[in-house]
């Protein structure tokens, strides 16, 4: 069953166009060329709709293990290292590929965190310079509920253990944007980085 969704998962990225731009195994983010669903309300300007945008896609594969006895401190500051590093790689191809240069914002849908999130996810993205937003479809409820439902196969497939805090019913999408300009301020190689950066920064860059 696991192969299957496997398959599933790389069939519909070819369809959508998600592509790998990094071969670090620690990059969290695959891409996608986009443009935005609806109006998106950021802070420094708002982004029309249709506008071109930059999609993350979480590389599930990447994702550390979540230990069998609940996410801990460590699980939760490498996950946040590995956020900060696959933002930064994310920064340098966006500057160096003409293709996203018109960008006018970065981001994507989640359901990592909704936006009455109690758990300190909102809080953690709101940190990291993105605004959440409620999820906007265009196929309501139901289509909701089928977008949930192959997420939640996706989790049982890559990381089953996290399943234990996300009940199926109980899955509700965000959206979480930053206008591109705010996003290359906040996240473009500085010249003084980190060694671990420098190779993250290399692998894509080399891929």
């Amino acid at each position: 069953m696991r192969a299957l969704i496997q398959g599933l998962d790389r069939l519909l990225r070819c369809i959508y166009d998600v592509y790998e731009f990094c071969a670090a195994p620690n990059c969290l983010f695959r891409l996608r060329m986009s443009r935005a669903p609806h109006v998106l309300p950021l802070p420094d300007g708002e982004v029309g709709a249709g506008a071109p945008v930059v999609e993350l896609h979480l590389w599930n594969e990447h994702i550390p293990r979540i230990p069998d006895e609940g996410p801990d401190i460590a699980w939760a500051r490498r996950v946040h290292r590995m956020l900060i590093d696959s933002f930064q790689a994310v920064a340098v191809h966006i500057r160096h590929d003409p293709r996203l240069l018109n960008a006018q914002a970065v981001g994507g849908v989640t359901v990592l965190l909704t936006v009455g999130d109690p758990s300190g996810g909102k809080s953690l993205m709101r940190r990291l310079g993105f605004t959440v937003l409620p999820y906007h479809t265009p196929l309501g409820r139901f289509g909701e509920f089928w977008e949930n439902f192959y997420t939640w196969m996706l989790i049982w497939t890559f990381n089953t253990a996290s399943l234990r805090q996300r009940r199926l019913l109980r899955l509700r999408r965000s959206e979480v944007w930053m206008s591109a300009e705010e996003f290359l301020r906040r996240y473009e190689r500085a010249s003084g980085v980190k060694h671990s950066e420098r190779v993250l920064t290399a692998d894509c860059e080399a891929s």
